[in-house]
């Protein structure tokens, strides 16, 4: 681990004391994401300093014990016998997590040992991944507290979406996140496929789609079902999704007869909505998805089976004379009755889609585009554009399934995922409604996350929308202590396979090359990239060819120096107004800015020097600068606090013309801090 400067140390140690992360039992009794249901605690504890020995009452399920030795593995590490009190699992039969069957645990440690009871094995492995994060290390000893737990998931699907077709992932990349997900009880891989950019599985009948489409990486059979059973293993659901009838220019490459017009295409090299569909008004179009969903929904057995339907404007459609004269004809026209209705059609194309699925007994789910009041309701709604189209798709008597808020791609806070809610306190569902409400799904798209970076863009921040969908709605309300506790996940999860703190970390290192690389750790740690998709509108064209190595690829998507910085200033400017005698902790927190923003001045010293050896670095010049500038303004703000004077009106005015400088982006990222500066200032 790198060494801290003083000044880090001081800031850090303050933020502990004021409920900042890491900061373990003196405020609360855990730092268990997701919350479970019910807890009590006890005042004992369990060493782990002999290794737990374990024993299963019922082995009719292969997967409970290995489960298990993993988790002694990360507990207590390898190579010791295991010889102590027990462990000891007891459950009733094997879990289907294609059934949503019982997730239901208790969970209770005692100085004598740890017994799990479950009514199915999906139980256990719940209760598997809470025990991994009750441990603590004190003094160089790991032991478990007591506690007694009784928990359940509030909803039965908790999903994460995983983009694998604008960049492929590698079988690697996938089961580690696989591996994170059974961590905080996810239950639900969404794998994204075959989009615009490519078509990434195996295809025996129609091999053509995975060799033009999979050119630059594709999934074999065998590594699709070796994810499966891997999956399985970690009581995970695996849902495919083949996106049509948009989005799907791979597929056209492939075989030109599904355009809807004359082009020829090659596979699309732009992250921009192509506005390119499948033609569904021949019959050719229908014989071939039916080749191609028999192949597919024989390979994941899954009861569900997802084929998209976002994103299809419909001018291919309208433009083409043949496909509107096919909809005159059939009536999918406006009330005007003469303006062909793209969104008839493509209701006509989803119940075909849908005639091809129910033959396989498969289940169709879509995005909320396809909602309407001729779609068959046992179709399941995805919501994406709003809660309102969750709202109207139950309302009209589909499932449904919320990710509006939990974009993590768009590189917005923990906070923002964590606060959306399937079903809110206030909804205006009526119960039977609400029992449509599935439950929810992360989303990670990867315009701008290749295998290399795509950990550090989902987690930690997918834990908070883990913890929105297992945990009851009144325990998931306090923001502060989910960050709390967010920071000791975000720990353990490395420690499960995850990537998200270690590859930054290299990107950084390599972009410094021989260089000091302490600098450009400074900076990088407190920019953040440009939020939703504006990188596609900021001067460069990304492509899956594009390189992520640059500083804005290893930033956090999240800063936690500026939301830590943000936090202490908060505590200043709570305070700022007291008279002297000021508080000892006033003069802490006072000390404890001042440490950091003094980093923060000289920092940029230092990087110029990176700057002049590594040109690619040099866009990011004027962050650095400005992150100087912005210190050395707030250090003249303390200044005045420690003193009580009230800045002048000229001082105020130069204030805002230099944070207003320090918003701007540079090379895509942004400098994280200056919410918190302005309202150190004082300016809005």
């Amino acid at each position: 681990m790198r060494s801290l400067t003083p000044a880090v140390v001081l800031f850090w140690g303050l933020l502990l004391a004021l409920g900042g992360p890491g900061n373990a039992l003196a405020q609360t009794p855990h730092n268990l994401m997701p919350v479970p249901a019910e807890m009590r605690w006890g005042k004992g504890r369990l060493s782990l300093k002999t290794p737990l020995k374990l024993q299963v009452d019922k082995t009719a399920d292969s997967a409970v014990e290995a489960a298990a030795r993993r988790s002694l593995l990360r507990l207590q590490g390898p190579g010791q016998p295991a010889k102590g009190p027990l462990l000891q699992i007891r459950y009733g039969r094997v879990g289907v997590p294609e059934k949503f069957e019982e997730e239901r645990y208790s969970l209770r440690v005692t100085p004598m040992g740890v017994t799990i009871d479950a009514p199915t094995s999906l139980g256990v492995l719940r209760a598997l991944a809470t025990l991994e994060q009750l441990a603590y290390t004190e003094k160089r000893q790991r032991y478990l507290p007591e506690v007694d737990i009784q928990d359940q998931p509030r909803f039965a699907w908790r999903g994460l979406l995983i983009d694998a077709a604008r960049h492929f992932m590698p079988v690697p990349v996938i089961k580690r996140n696989i591996d994170g997900m059974a961590a905080v009880k996810l239950n639900v891989l969404h794998w994204h496929l075959t989009d615009d950019q490519g078509f990434r599985v195996e295809s025996k009948v129609l091999p053509r789609l995975h060799q033009v489409g999979g050119a630059d990486g594709y999934y074999t059979q065998d590594e699709v079902r070796d994810v499966l059973a891997y999956a399985a293993a970690r009581g995970i659901r695996v849902l495919p999704e083949f996106d049509v009838p948009s989005h799907t220019t791979s597929w056209i490459a492939a075989y030109p007869r599904l355009a809807s017009n004359d082009s020829i295409y090659g596979v699309y090299r732009s992250f921009r909505t192509s506005n390119i569909a499948i033609d569904p008004t021949r019959e050719t179009t229908y014989t071939f998805l039916d080749s191609l969903f028999t192949e597919m929904t024989a390979l994941f057995p899954d009861p569900y089976f997802h084929v998209g339907g976002d994103e299809n404007d419909g001018r291919q459609w309208r433009r083409s004379p043949r496909i509107s004269a096919f909809m005159r004809e059939r009536g999918m026209v406006k009330a005007d009755g003469k303006t062909v209705d793209k969104h008839k059609l493509q209701t006509y194309f989803n119940r075909r889609v849908l005639a091809l699925l129910q033959k396989r007994n498969k289940i169709m789910v879509g995005w909320d585009e396809i909602l309407g009041p001729d779609l068959p309701k046992e179709i399941i709604i995805q919501s994406w554009r709003g809660k309102k189209w969750l709202d109207d798709a139950v309302k009209q008597g589909h499932p449904a399934l919320l990710s509006d808020g939990y974009y993590l791609d768009l590189n917005y806070t923990a906070a923002s995922h964590y606060l959306p809610d399937p079903l809110p306190a206030n909804t205006t569902l009526t119960p039977a409604q609400q029992k449509l409400v599935l439950g929810g799904e992360a989303a990670m798209w990867v315009e701008f996350a290749d295998s290399v970076i795509l950990d550090s863009r989902i987690w930690p921040r997918a834990a908070v929308v883990a913890e929105r969908l297992w945990s009851p709605q009144a325990t998931t309300q306090d923001v502060a202590d989910m960050y709390r506790r967010l920071g000791s996940v975000s720990v353990f999860l490395e420690t499960v396979g995850l990537r998200h703190r270690r590859a930054p970390e290299l990107l950084l290192t390599q972009m410094a090359g021989t260089g000091n690389v302490a600098p450009l750790r400074t900076l990088a740690a407190v920019v953040e990239p440009v939020k939703e998709y504006k990188r596609h509108f900021q001067g460069m064209v990304y492509t899956p060819q594009t390189p992520l190595n640059r500083l804005v690829d290893a930033a956090p998507a999240e800063s936690e120096v500026a939301r830590c910085f943000a936090v202490l200033v908060d505590s200043v400017v709570g305070s700022g107004a007291v008279k002297p005698p000021r508080p000892a902790v006033s003069l802490r927190q006072l000390a404890a800015l001042r440490a950091q923003l003094l980093q923060w001045q000289t920092n940029d010293k230092g990087l110029q020097l990176l700057l002049v050896l590594n040109p690619a670095l040099r866009e990011y010049g004027p962050l650095s600068t400005q992150l100087a500038s912005v210190a050395t303004l707030l250090l003249e703000r303390l200044n005045q606090l420690q003193s009580h004077q009230a800045p002048s009106a000229a001082w105020l005015a130069a204030a805002r013309t230099t944070l207003t400088a320090a918003q701007a982006p540079a090379g895509q990222a942004e400098l994280a801090i200056i919410p918190a500066a302005r309202k150190l200032v004082g300016l809005p």
